[in-house]
């Protein structure tokens, strides 16, 4: 059986563009008999909360996006992470790394219109940098952040959306944190984990991490498991063509539940999507027939004046 899943951070009250991933997610296993689960990705101790947990769960409830099983909380699983960390720690493919971004920003510009700066190898171990490894003197007790180390090789995926994706690691990524100098495990590593250990067949998310997703595939198959079948999808852009994000208050829940009944809000969604002609109020068990990826647009879509929706 298929599974997909949803899996927020708990870092604040849900958007319009967290709803339009939950309800696409949903949408995609759900047509083809699967499961949808529900992960709580509360792995930063210093922004996430429970209260936001509750609140999101809340929210999904109240859409009529009802996920199967007892939802998965990321800040329960250390013991799982530190043994499949371990396994590369054995392995010889992670060193601890001193950088801080001033000394990342300093070797180069960043890599892409999103800031991402690609890591030169300035900590990877003498003997296996690279040219572009850069040593230097540390104190032993600085704090540290623990990297893997990445092959200078292509890793190719086909995205169910997108179409065949190839990147090289060593070029577009460099070697990557899997635990952050304060100890909390990295998301790539906590993902790759709990996907595998939960049975997610299929991860439906936003296009803007297209790039995690052959870090991600490396990393699986670093520790045994088959990697899922990634379906990304565009994002939604605010009136300043700007990705949705938490400051956008005015599409939040608190906002959109006292305008909106959860038929309207997903007959919006709906539209946005490509799968509706216009908004009209439908529940999510309604859009099951209409549902296909090839109506889905490819190209971030422009929200429309929220007012033009009353």
């Amino acid at each position: 059986m298929d599974k997909g899943r949803f899996a927020p951070s708990p870092t604040g009250r849900m958007h319009l563009g967290n709803l339009f991933g939950a309800l696409l997610s949903w949408l995609s296993v759900k047509s083809v008999g699967g499961e949808w689960l529900l992960r709580i990705e509360d792995i930063d101790p210093q922004r996430s909360r429970q209260e936001y947990a509750d609140l999101l769960m809340d929210d999904l409830e109240w859409l009529g996006l009802h996920w199967d099983g007892t939802p998965v909380y990321q800040s329960r699983r250390s013991d799982i992470y530190t043994y499949y960390f371990q396994q590369l720690q054995t392995q010889g493919l992670t060193y601890p790394c001193y950088c801080t971004r001033a000394d990342l920003l300093a070797t180069q510009a960043p890599h892409e219109s999103d800031g991402r700066v690609v890591y030169p190898g300035t900590c990877r171990p003498k003997e296996k940098a690279g040219p572009a490894g850069l040593q230097r003197p540390v104190s032993p007790d600085s704090p540290a952040a623990q990297r893997l180390m990445v092959p200078d090789r292509l890793v190719a995926f086909t995205d169910g959306h997108y179409g065949l994706q190839s990147v090289n690691l060593a070029q577009h990524v460099g070697d990557y944190i899997i635990r952050r100098k304060d100890g909390a495990w990295a998301y790539q590593l906590a993902v790759v984990i709990d996907d595998a250990l939960m049975g997610v067949t299929q991860v439906v998310r936003g296009r803007d991490l297209l790039l995690s997703s052959p870090q991600q595939i490396y990393l699986a198959q670093l520790l045994g498991f088959t990697p899922p079948q990634f379906i990304h999808f565009p994002l939604l852009m605010n009136g300043d063509r700007q990705r949705l994000s938490k400051r956008d208050l005015s599409l939040d829940m608190s906002v959109l539940r006292q305008q909106y009944t959860p038929q309207q809000l997903i007959g919006l969604l709906a539209f946005l999507a490509g799968l509706l002609p216009q908004p009209s109020p439908v529940t999510p068990s309604g859009l099951l027939p209409l549902f296909s990826w090839q109506k889905v647009p490819t190209t971030d879509i422009a929200i429309p004046p929220i007012l033009s929706w009353q």
